[in-house]
């Protein structure tokens, strides 16, 4: 779980997420793209592939490649456990 908390402290590493979770399966270049015209960051390419490695890390992000292509998508289930922690009624001692 710590790893997934260092993934979400940083905000640019949130809005990534949520550029992924409007569309899911998205290149480092459009990832790129859309981040400078929404969110207006001016990270370099480089910047943001070494963000994407940290939320693959934390097992929030997974690729897979086609060709010379790699596309990154959203993994919700560490999410999910993060709300269950705390959601999930606990057995009385």
């Amino acid at each position: 779980m710590g790893d997934v908390y260092k993934a979400l402290a940083d905000p640019t590493r949130r809005a990534i997420l949520d550029e992924l979770a409007d569309r899911d399966g998205q290149t480092l270049f459009e990832l790129c793209s859309r981040l400078t015209m929404k969110h207006g960051l001016s990270s370099s390419r480089q910047a943001i592939s070494q963000h994407l490695e940290l939320l693959e890390s934390a097992g929030l992000v997974r690729t897979t490649r086609d060709g010379r292509s790699k596309f990154h998508y959203l993994e919700t289930a560490p999410l999910r456990g993060l709300a269950d922690r705390w959601l999930e009624p606990h057995a009385k001692e």
